[in-house]
Formats: C-alpha cells, structure tokens, sequence
C-alpha cells in the first residue's frame, strides 16, 4: 500500500490545479492518497434518494466522490473547497466498516479482517454518507480506502488541525488567490468606525457615538476596538468605567427600535470596587442613554449555562445520529419522552421567551432595556441577536442577518474558538452556544417562512461550515486574536475623541495559511447551491395574538403607561416580572465598603411598578388589536410544547442513511423484509381478486431495488423499509392504505399536532423473537426512519409524555 500512496501522490502532484486522470478537481496543491472505483454512495432523501455511481477519492484534505457522468469542469475557474457530494478530513468523527455479517469501527491502529462492502463516515455536522463497494471493486482498494481515510482524518487534537489547514489553504497558489479575494460589499462587517456609524444611521439611533478608546485593546481585550456610547460620555470619562464591570465589558449599545427604545447588552458588575460620584454619573448616563426609565434583563438565573447546552447537545446527537457499530437503540414509544430528556427543545424555548419579552418590551418605546450576563460572551449574544431577528426585517435577509453576526457574535467577542473546541485542548469550555442560536432561528423561520429572505438551505450552510476549522470567523475568540493573527492590529494611538481610521498594515503576504471568512460562500458552494440561499419575501403579515404559554403575546399598551414611572428608575426583569431590588446597582444599594451612598437620580420606587404590571396584563389581553401593516411587528414564536419542533432536516438527515446500513445484506441477494413485502403485496392482490370476483388488471408488484431503505436489527429485530411509489399510488382500497392516507391527511389538517415515531404496525412472534415491522412510503420520510444513540451518551429514563414535535 505504501507503494501505492506514493505513486498516486506523485501523479497528482503533476497536477496541482485542474483534473487528474481519474476526474477529480483538485485544489491548488492537494494531493491524491488513494482511490476506489466503482462506488455507489448513498443519496438523502432530499438528493432524490437512491444510489449514484462514481470514484471515490481520499485526498489529504477531504474524502471526494466523484459521480460517473459528472460534466467535466472547468479548469480555469476558481477553486472551491468542497463538492456536493465531498466532505472535509476534519468534518469526519468515526469510521465504520460494514462486512457481509458484521459492523467494525476502524481506528488507525484498528486492522481489518474481512473486505468491507460499505463504508460509512459519520460526520462532526450529523452527517453520514453511505458508500457501496460494488462486487466489481478490487478488494484491494476497499481495504485501502478505508484504511486510508481512517489515518488521515485525524480526529481533531492539540497539533492536527494546523496540518489540516495548511492542506486546504496552505499552497502558495492558493494563497495567491485568497490574498486576491474582495469582500461581500453588500453586507456590514462593523470593522471600522464607518461601520458602526452605518449601523447607528440605518436604526435612526440620536444621541449615540461611536467610541475608539478601545482601538489599541488596552480598555478590555476582548472588546471590539470600536463600541457605541452615549454623546454625552467622553472617551476620558469612558475610561474610568471599564473598571466596574467583568472583563471591562461595559454597557454598549446594540440596536435601535423604531420607536425609539434601545437595546444595551454589558458583563455583571464588579464587586468591592468604590464609586465615584463622576463614576456613577458617567454610569447611569451609559445605561440610561437618554432614556428617562431603564430595565435590566438578568440572564444568569433563567438561561442554560454552557455545560447545560454541551450536555443536551450531546444526547441529543446520540439520539438522533445513532451509531450502527453499537446494538443500544431507543423503543418506538420511548423515542420522544427521550428526546423531551435531552431538555434540546427546553432550552430553545427559554431562549424564544426571553427574547419575545424583550422585544414586548422595545416596543413599548422610550426605554433603555439592558441584557446582562456575567460574562456576557453567550447568552447575551443568544438574546440580543433573536431580538433583532424577531423585530428587524433587515435582519431576516442574507445580508443584514451576517451583519448581525458579526456585530453580536464576532465583534462582541464571542468565545467560538472555545465554544467550539477545534483543537481539542479543553472540553470544558466546549458548548455549542451558536448551533443553539441557528435553531433558535430555523424555529423563528419554521413559523414564519414568508417573512424570512434566508432559507434554511442558508442555515444548514452555517451550521455545515461550523465544522470546518477553514474560516478566520470561527478561529478566534475575539477581534484582538484576529487581529494578531492577520497582522492588522494597529501600531499607532487614535486620540482621543478621534474618529480617524488607522492603517490596516503592509500589502505584504497574509500569515500562513491565510484565512477567508465563513461570508464566502463562492468559496465554499456552487452557485447551484448557494441559489438555494434566498426566496423572495412577502409583506409582512402579522398573526392573531394567542396565549402563548408562560409568554402573552399581545404588546398593546396605553400610551400613556410611562406616566406613573419616576425618571431615572432602573427595574429587574427575572422571570417574567418585574422588580426594583435595591442591590440592582451597587451604588444605590448602600452597602459594601467603600461604595457611595449617593447618586444623582432618584432611587427606584414602587411609585413605577404598577406601570409594569399594566405592561404585563396588557400582553394578558387576547383582543387587543395588531398593526397588520407595521413590518416591525415582533415575530413571536408560538412556545407551546408541539410547536417548537426538531429541526429534522439536520438533526435528523444522517439517521435514515445509518439505518438504512445497519444490518447490510449481500449485493446478489434480497432482504429478508423485501421478500416478506413481496409475499403481503401478493397476498393483497388475491384478496383484491377474491373481493371484486374477476382477475385483477394490476400487474404483480416487481421486486424493490436494492436501494429500498431497509433496515433489520438483529437484536431487537426491528424492521424498517419504505414502500415504492407504485404501491403507494394504489388504487386498491386495503385498509392499511386508507389508514395511511388518513393518517398524512390529518397530519397536514394538524401541524401542530404532536407527530410522533414512524407508526408501528401490530407485532409479532417468530421462533420467541420480538419484530416489529415500519412501514412508510418515500415521499413521508418521517414514517420512515428509526434512530439508534451511541452507547457513551447517557440518556435519562424519562417516560413522561412529550411535547415535542419532529419536522
């Protein structure tokens, strides 16, 4: 094999851009290690279900299939990193080999004794492609190939990914064209004071600048180097505020309502740290903003921690990506109280609600309402962006949504290479606090469709390149990292209250390997795919107001609900009601050492809460009437336990093709569940022929291809196939097709209904075994699939009932 290898890499050296001998488009410099021909790969239902022949390729930087009639490409066009039927090295979690009577995880140091006849690779993204070695197939390069891919992907670990990196991008053809490449122009990167000044003009915000006191990071590193304050504050005065907060996060503005509320987000107060009077003054002019009353959100107590979303992420993948290597499945009747136990959709839900509050409250106008969080570098990211999403149609575009991004997310300092965990190195800090939020957008978009440019195609494609450690957005924890990593960090000093931009650096060559940001998607898709990205948008069109569980949607409110409230009165919002501690501000509280008794407003009284509650009971109100023409009416999310669905188009896209494997049978022989449906379509046409009196026009029912989603448990032994269309568009009247059709009729009368596991049909015994037989049809695959978790993910036993529905 080593033979082998170094043959192959040489040819393919020959050819560093363009189309080897065996028809793969390699990038700049990549390297062929081995190959296989005659494959057949898997296809999702969403590709058109099936098989597709071709070659398959393992290169040192992405595993390649290649389809047999594909047009040939063009040599001269640009490069992009993956086809659509390609996935990255470092995408790939496990390996697994499928024999003619058994399953083998394959490890670098793992030796197989049997030729494989399908290749399975579960991805990092939920992903699982499905390879089929066809008869024809040199044993040899089976066993390579498989053998190959495992000791190339790497699983990801302190050193690897660097060698990964420099595979794709670390050519120097490659970082020509990537030190050639020019931004998106149509989207808002907030890099510049220019930016931000951009921002505050599009929102309508007065009274707010634009502040570069932190250009050099000395103020806080992990700040961006340009943040928006009141006019009021100078940047000298700004300083001695950097000190009284967590990190040096200090209240900043986010965005404007059009009815002249703002959004502030801020890190929890320092403690022990004395108070000035100028201190406070400057303080309360931050929180305020010019606003005469102002609510604290408190995230710290409601929200989940991040080891709480690492937690559910985790059984929720082992739940839904399954593990054909393992024999642990979930029952039919248990597979939604266990989804229900990962508390996935629980914390999805709280997100929705706090955000939906917030926007309630935005609305009412002439308020600062400020999100805080201890650090806040997760949730506040979460809540504040969901806001945006729900009350700012700009924000629903393609454009304005990676905008958002960029401002609550990548300039704000979130920690994605942490969260993430790229290199392995500390699985504490690992939490997938950004794949929460993109669900928390699909439910958004799943709800209201119409009012969404983006599509979920667009959020799959985030979701997807999270996973590659490719992208300056995701490869830092903030600007100051990207900052010394593309040596762009400034070497002189803005003055103060200037507002003058500051060189960006040499035209010299980028680091290596130079880093593209995740907004290309040129670079990342074709334009079929990224055609996909967008749909038109209708006009805006707001629902009836509904009880929405713990949230009331309704937000009419008498305009004059302000005029019981005292100005300059802070107020806590925790739990859905409103409070006015007095320890909300430790200036106020009068208590600690060293903390100044006195403050220039007046205290918080309980004159101003009655307004409050009015504001609460007004979203009691089911009859209150809605602006159908305002396109800022807030997109609130139903909260109810069946509406806020799995996101099945990504969780769930890799278990039907798992499934579909576990229990493979040869390529010349038939399954024994598609002989056991032939046997029962025979059956049904003599009972059909014995009904009517006369032979039967409808021709006996060929035997299904090869391809059928079938699916045997030898443990359990549970069967799973989806029936051909012929046999679904029958039009013989045998009562499991009524049920059938009945059952999809009401499913499409009740969307919100709770759709469970695919139907079960009656049991039976055979030889003292337990069967159970699933039967679906092609165009419903959510009657036909059956998920197993992994055996390292523990699942609580919960056997309640579950409000929770699968999309």
């Amino acid at each position: 094999m080593p033979d082998i290898k170094e043959r192959i890499m040489n040819q393919s050296g020959l050819h560093a851009r363009g189309r080897d001998m065996f028809g793969l488009c390699c990038l700049p410099g990549e390297c062929v290690l081995q190959r296989a021909v005659l494959v057949r790969k898997k296809l999702s239902p969403k590709e058109g279900g099936g098989w597709l022949s071709g070659t398959l390729f393992c290169t040192h930087f992405r595993v390649a299939f290649v389809p047999q009639d594909s047009p040939r490409a063009d040599d001269n066009a640009d490069p992009v990193l993956l086809g659509d039927h390609d996935v990255a090295l470092a995408s790939i979690e496990k390996v697994v080999a499928v024999g003619p009577s058994r399953t083998k995880l394959v490890t670098p140091n793992s030796s197989l004794k049997f030729t494989p006849e399908e290749l399975v690779l579960y991805c990092r993204d939920l992903r699982v492609l499905c390879f089929l070695f066809d008869r024809l197939t040199p044993d040899a390069q089976a066993v390579e190939i498989t053998y190959t891919i495992a000791k190339t992907y790497q699983p990801l670990k302190p050193g690897t990914i660097l060698s990964f990196q420099n595979a794709a991008l670390g050519s120097i053809e490659m970082k020509q064209f990537l030190s050639n490449r020019r931004r998106d122009p149509g989207m808002n990167w907030f890099e510049s004071s220019a930016d931000w000044e951009q921002e505050l003009e599009r929102t309508g915000a007065t009274g707010w600048r634009v502040s570069s006191v932190n250009d050099r990071f000395e103020m806080s590193t992990s700040l961006s180097r340009f943040n928006v304050v009141p006019q009021k504050v100078l940047d000298t005065e700004l300083k001695k505020t950097f000190a009284h907060f967590n990190e040096g996060r200090i209240p900043r503005w986010c965005w404007r309502h059009p009815r002249g509320s703002d959004l502030l987000r801020m890190a929890s107060f320092q403690n022990n740290i004395y108070h000035e009077k100028d201190d406070i003054r400057n303080l309360e002019l931050i929180l305020f903003g010019g606003q005469p009353q102002c609510v604290v959100v408190d995230l710290g107590e409601e929200m989940p921690s991040p080891a709480d979303v690492q937690l559910a992420h985790t059984r929720l993948r082992a739940l839904c990506l399954g593990d054909i290597s393992s024999s642990v499945s979930v029952p039919d009747d248990k597979w939604l109280s266990t989804l229900e136990g990962t508390h996935w959709l629980d914390y999805i839900r709280c997100c929705l609600r706090k955000s939906a509050e917030v926007a309630c409250l935005l609305r009412r106008g002439h308020l600062t309402v400020v999100l805080q969080e201890s650090e806040d570098r997760d949730m506040n990211c979460v809540v504040s962006s969901l806001v945006q999403v729900m009350c700012d149609p700009h924000c629903r575009t393609v454009a304005g949504f990676q905008g958002l991004v960029q401002k609550e997310w990548v300039m704000a300092g979130h920690r994605f290479l942490s969260r993430i965990n790229y290199h392995r190195d500390s699985d504490k800090e690992e939490a997938p606090i950004f794949l929460l939020f993109l669900d928390c957008v699909w439910q958004l978009w799943a709800q209201f469709p119409a009012r969404f440019q983006l599509t979920e195609d667009y959020l799959l494609a985030l979701h997807d390149s999270l996973h590659l450690p490719l992208f300056s957005t995701f490869l830092a924890n903030c600007q100051r990292e990207r900052c010394r990593r593309s040596q762009h960090l400034p070497q002189s000093y803005t003055p103060v209250n200037g507002l003058r931009e500051l060189p960006r650096g040499s035209a010299e060559e980028p680091v290596d390997p130079p880093y593209p940001p995740v907004w290309d998607w040129s670079l990342q898709y074709s334009s079929q795919r990224r055609a996909l990205f967008s749909q038109p948008v209708c006009q805006p069109c707001s629902p009836a107001p509904v009880l929405n569980g713990n949230l009331n949607t309704n937000t009419n409110m008498e305009p004059n609900w302000l005029s019981d409230g005292v100005p300059g009165s802070v107020f806590l919002l925790s739990r859905s009601s409103f409070s006015c501690p007095s320890n909300l501000l430790p200036w106020r509280s009068g208590s600690g050492s060293g903390s100044y008794r006195k403050s220039h407003r007046r205290a918080p009284s309980s004159e101003s809460l009655p307004a409050l509650e009015r504001l609460i009971k007004a979203c009691g109100q089911p009859d209150a009437p809605q602006d159908f023409h305002d396109p800022h009416q807030p997109l609130i999310p139903l909260l109810l336990g069946p509406c806020i669905r799995i996101w099945r188009n990504c969780y769930l896209r890799g278990a039907l093709h798992a499934q579909a494997f576990t229990h493979p049978m040869s390529s010349n022989s038939r399954h024994p569940v598609e002989r056991l449906a032939s046997e029962v379509e025979h059956l049904r046409e003599r009972l059909a022929q014995a009904s009517t009196g006369r032979p039967s026009n409808r021709k006996r029912h060929e035997h299904r291809r090869l391809d059928s989603n079938l699916n045997q448990n030898a443990n359990n032994g549970t069967f799973l196939f989806s029936s051909s269309s012929s046999s679904s568009s029958s039009s013989s009247s045998s009562s499991s097709s009524s049920s059938s059709s009945s059952s999809r009729t009401s499913q499409q009368e009740s969307p919100c209904r709770v759709s469970g596991r695919p139907p079960t049909a009656p049991r039976y015994r055979d030889g003292g075994g337990k069967h159970t037989f699933l039967f679906g049809h092609q165009g419903e695959p959510q009657g036909s699939q059956r998920y197993a978790p992994s055996p390292s993910a523990k699942l609580p036993k919960n056997s309640g009932p579950a409000g929770a529905k699968t999309h």
